[in-house]
């Protein structure tokens, strides 16, 4: 079976080799008149075949092959040419029977024997193939692959937001991507097909001069023949020649004007036609009333005019009856509210947790297809902010949204926008850190991830805002920056049961045995996930889960208190979370709060009560913590707040939005760290 399987493979894989040296071999070995008749025979044959295939095809890319085929069957054709020139030109001295019968034929009984008529009806054949189906043709294909490589973008565009709405699947997106390569490839193979079929109109008329001169010259110099009979003999054996070409150049060339002007979708040509044409019989019925006064007109062939006129009004009639009664019968089958389908499960499209919509001018930016710079940006802030916290943080699903404005994203977290920002594509931001040494030239904004000032510049300017001190980013970072940004702030929201899950799983393969103990026993999922999210809320990384989970499972039997296991958490979690406020340096600078009002904060936590203060001791409280952490960050020093545990958790709520203040508990610090006071806050 192996051997039989390899056989027919090497049969099947010799075909087109076999061909094209079949082809070579009519250009070189001598062809009697009886293979002639057989190949010009095959010749239309096989073009009434593609003719007839164009138009059954349902679109296009069913017969995506045809520009290959195109190029295989002129090659087949130019080479009969030469092969019949050779017969025409060695043996037309004995009759216009040398070149066999298909020829003949077409020289004698199509024209009439007639070379004038003859060379009449080739140069209109000529006109008709090369001037008007050739040259649309060509026209057409250039124009449909032009513009099928210019929608490419947006195509792959619709198929990304279809998929990211869950309205396909992706196995459904991989065809429809691999559909679009597809038709591009298909009709940038057609532009370039056409030329094929250009060409062999041109070569057909040359080759109709030579064979006449040639014959002519032969004829008369070494056969004898008198002037009259050589170009009798000669020009009806090239003529016949010529039409026994052109017809299927012409056949060929009606192909493929028809299939580059068909449309994409799938519809049987036939249908589309008379759907088209006979779909309203009004027009027939004008086109009858118009038959009918021209042949009115004395003078006119009023027998053909009114005859038509009449078959056209027939035809509107039976047209208008079968809509009409189709109507009537489809009536009964009017959807009711019972015919409805059903709403099921499948038709609640789940809400992406991390999205990134854009305007319509910074689709470049996401285009995958062009390599969009945002889209490697992107995922390179999901591969640092899963090393930095610890745990899978969920795809960005990127999707175009036309109620934006064109320069416009949004960001959102878990179907809400959280985040907006504009930026200018093809221009670069020049953001103000601080300290610069003069001023810009631009359009002035905010950088939307830290408000800072920025300015909209040229690209040309890049090195002039740099060397005064601004810095410079382009507009794909600016929006990789701002989405980092809020990832980072929103951490905690990213957490959830599934991640809880698989990060317990991981520790599972190296510590079995404390997850068995931690979970279910002692703790539920739901209890672990939400201190996950306490950490995470106050910037702390998950990535230690070990000691997490050691510690949830020493605490757990005593408390189900998230916020009493985050706690514990942060003070086994201590050392790591000082190095990762001040470093590996032994100092730790500290602010804390003025005795009295940390007594007072204590005293109220330990008694129950509301932990707070009077609004105007709140704005002074927080004006004053503010000022110190601006203060401490130009000077390039982390910002601490040092309270007793039980304030920590109230005052890092309330002062959370105070950006690079950290608030520690005196527990949290490790022993061998040297705090170094730097005031008390009243």
């Amino acid at each position: 079976m192996a051997t039989q399987f390899n056989l027919h493979d090497l049969i099947r894989g010799i075909g087109m080799p076999l061909l094209l040296l079949a082809m070579l071999a009519m250009m070189m070995v001598p062809l009697p008149p009886l293979a002639l008749d057989a190949l010009f025979t095959f010749n239309i044959a096989l073009s009434i075949g593609i003719l007839l295939t164009t138009v059954y095809v349902g679109r296009p890319l069913e017969f995506a092959v045809f520009p290959t085929i195109l190029l295989v069957v002129t090659l087949m054709r130019l080479a009969l040419n030469i092969a019949s020139t050779r017969v025409v030109l060695l043996n037309g001295h004995t009759g216009t029977s040398a070149a066999g019968k298909v020829i003949e034929a077409f020289g004698e009984f199509v024209v009439g024997g007639n070379y004038a008529v003859g060379l009449v009806i080739f140069g209109i054949l000529v006109i008709i193939n090369f001037v008007v189906v050739t040259k649309g043709a060509g026209r057409v294909s250039e124009v449909s692959a032009r513009f099928t490589l210019d929608a490419m973008p947006g195509k792959q565009m619709a198929i990304d937001a279809d998929l990211n709405a869950g309205v396909i699947d992706q196995e459904t997106a991989r065809e429809r991507r691999q559909e679009i390569g597809e038709e591009a490839d298909f009709y940038g193979s057609m532009d370039g097909a056409s030329k094929f079929v250009r060409g062999d109109a041109i070569a057909g008329i040359l080759i109709l001069f030579i064979n006449i001169i040639g014959g002519l010259i032969i004829g008369t110099s070494q056969h004898d023949l008198t002037f009259s009979a050589a170009i009798h003999n000669y020009t009806l054996l090239t003529i016949g020649d010529g039409l026994v070409a052109q017809v299927p150049s012409l056949l060929l060339s009606t192909a493929v004007a028809i299939i580059v002007t068909r449309v994409s979708r799938s519809q049987d040509m036939r249908k589309q036609v008379f759907s088209a044409l006979f779909n309203d019989p009004r027009t027939l019925m004008v086109t009858a009333l118009v038959l009918g006064v021209l042949g009115l007109i004395p003078g006119m062939p009023n027998v053909a005019f009114l005859s038509f006129a009449a078959l056209c009004a027939f035809a509107a009639t039976r047209i208008g009856k079968s809509k009409h009664s189709a109507s009537v019968d489809e009536e009964p089958e009017t959807p009711t509210e019972a015919t409805v389908p059903e709403l099921g499960w499948q038709d609640v499209d789940p809400v992406d947790l991390i999205g990134l919509e854009v305007g319509y001018r910074l689709i470049p930016l996401v285009d995958r297809n062009r390599q969009g710079p945002l889209v490697a940006r992107i995922k390179g802030i999901r591969k640092k902010l899963t090393e930095d916290l610890g745990f899978l943080v969920s795809p960005v699903h990127i999707r175009d949204n036309l109620e934006l404005s064109p320069n416009a994203y949004r960001i959102t977290l878990a179907g809400v926008a959280i985040g907006e920002g504009e930026v200018q594509v093809g221009k670069d931001l020049a953001i103000n850190p601080g300290q610069v040494f003069g001023k810009l030239t631009g359009v002035e904004t905010r950088d939307p991830a830290f408000g800072l000032v920025a300015y909209w510049i040229e690209a040309s300017q890049r090195e002039e805002a740099q060397m005064l001190g601004y810095t410079v980013v382009d507009p794909a970072t600016v929006v990789a920056t701002h989405l980092s940004e809020i990832l980072k702030s929103n951490a905690h929201e990213l957490m959830g049961h599934e991640e809880c899950v698989r990060l317990l799983d991981r520790l599972a393969e190296s510590s079995p045995k404390l997850v068995e103990e931690l979970t279910p026993k002692l703790l539920p999922t739901s209890t672990i996930t939400r201190v996950l999210q306490n950490l995470l809320e106050e910037k702390i990384p998950v990535r230690n889960i070990r000691k997490i989970a050691e510690t949830l499972s020493e605490h757990g039997a005593r408390s189900q208190d998230p916020d009493a296991l985050s706690a514990a958490v942060r003070v086994a979690l201590g050392r790591s979370i000082v190095q990762n406020v001040a470093g590996t340096r032994p100092q730790l600078p500290v602010l804390t709060l003025e005795p009295e009002l940390e007594r007072i904060l204590n005293d109220s936590a330990q008694d129950g009560g509301s932990i707070g203060l009077e609004p105007q001791m709140m704005e002074r409280l927080h004006k004053t913590l503010t000022e110190r952490a601006e203060s401490q960050e130009l000077a390039g020093e982390p910002a601490v707040l040092l309270v007793a545990p039980m304030v920590r958790p109230w005052m890092s709520r309330m002062m959370r939005n105070i950006r690079n203040l950290h608030v520690l508990a005196y527990n949290e610090v490790p022993d061998d760290r040297r705090i170094e006071m730097l005031a008390a806050v009243r």
